[in-house]
């Protein structure tokens, strides 16, 4: 008697993954209440919009490692009472930590923040370890306006500054780039970075704009982290065109004479033309232009290690076809020169 194998109409997996998508339900638990932009539905709707998408038979798909003690690379980053304190309020119920409107706050949120960090560092893992060449990780809240010791604009872990040290530390890199390409200025991870010439930080965003003077041209790192902080304001409506050739020309400049050995990107999608809070009026084909300079600049220099982390992008169009064009960007085999 021969009994037939039954057969399952499923694509196989690629033998080699090139990008991975760290994801979990759990960033879908902090509860910012009715009407604020940045809300869950945000990442129900990308993750919908990617699954449903040929492009993620091609992704490497994981959750966050919980092996990973995130607390500890925290704490190497924000103060030790400010963390107790967020902690705290969350547990406690209050609804707004420093009393502000702009970080809301409910019982989980101190859990899923902790759990984006973990993230965060899955992605540094999987990249480092060579795993996959680069990693995008779909999480929130996101963190480039949280200060050391308070959090601020949707933000409550620095989670690009946490990633680098965590690089820098665990995986025993000595130079590490972060690029900001979120409508606003990540406030937060310059102010982490300033006196430190091992991190570089490069940021456009529309200015003036919030949080204000902090993305003036002027601030290029204080001590010996002079020169390694470079903000390029953009005026509101420049379009696709502004910030290509900023990328073709401060970015690429910047780049070669740092020569990062892992590039992280604060990957947000509120400078997209669709989005409700931002000026900019950028497509969503520029998120995958930007992301091939990048991918050819780390190749320049021996890699193509990049870790890219959600920010902001509060539009279904921007963070559903944003996204999804930066992630074919950096899952497409490399062009040829």
């Amino acid at each position: 008697m021969v009994i037939e194998a039954e057969v399952y109409d499923t694509k196989p997996e690629p033998d080699v993954f090139r990008t991975a998508v760290i994801y979990d339900d759990v960033f879908l638990e902090h509860d910012t209440g009715s009407g604020f932009p940045e809300n869950a539905d945000r990442l129900r709707r990308l993750t919908k919009h990617l699954k449903e998408h040929p492009v993620s038979n091609q992704l490497l798909w994981a959750a966050p490692d919980e092996k990973i003690d995130p607390v500890p690379w925290i704490k190497a980053i924000h103060d030790p009472g400010y963390v107790a304190d967020l902690k705290r309020a969350c547990e406690a119920g209050e609804r707004q930590m420093h009393g502000s409107a702009d970080t809301p706050i409910s019982k989980r949120t101190y859990e899923v923040a902790a759990k984006a960090v973990t993230g965060s560092l899955t992605a540094v893992d999987l990249v480092m370890e060579g795993r996959v060449n680069n990693a995008f990780a779909a999480l929130r809240p996101p963190g480039h306006h949280a200060m050391p010791a308070n959090a601020k604009g949707f933000c409550f872990f620095a989670n690009a500054a946490i990633a680098a040290r965590y690089a820098q530390k665990h995986h025993k890199l000595e130079r590490v780039m972060i690029v900001d390409w979120d409508v606003h200025h990540g406030d937060g991870t310059q102010s982490i970075f300033l006196e430190d010439p091992s991190v570089y930080f490069f940021s456009t965003h529309q200015y003036p704009f919030y949080p204000g003077p902090s993305g003036s041209p002027e601030i290029t790192g204080t001590g010996a982290g002079k020169g390694s902080n470079l903000n390029v304001p953009l005026a509101a409506g420049g379009g696709d065109k502004s910030v290509v050739k900023v990328y073709q020309m401060q970015l690429t400049d910047a780049f070669r004479k740092f020569k990062p050995e892992l590039l992280i990107i604060s990957a947000g999608f509120d400078a997209h033309e669709a989005d409700p809070l931002g000026d900019l009026g950028w497509s969503s084909d520029v998120y995958a232009e930007l992301t091939e300079i990048l991918r050819a600049l780390c190749r320049e220099q021996g890699h193509e290690r990049i870790v890219s982390l959600l920010e902001g992008g509060y539009s279904q169009r921007g963070i559903t076809e944003g996204v999804r064009r930066h992630i074919e960007a950096l899952e497409a085999p490399p062009k040829k020169p």
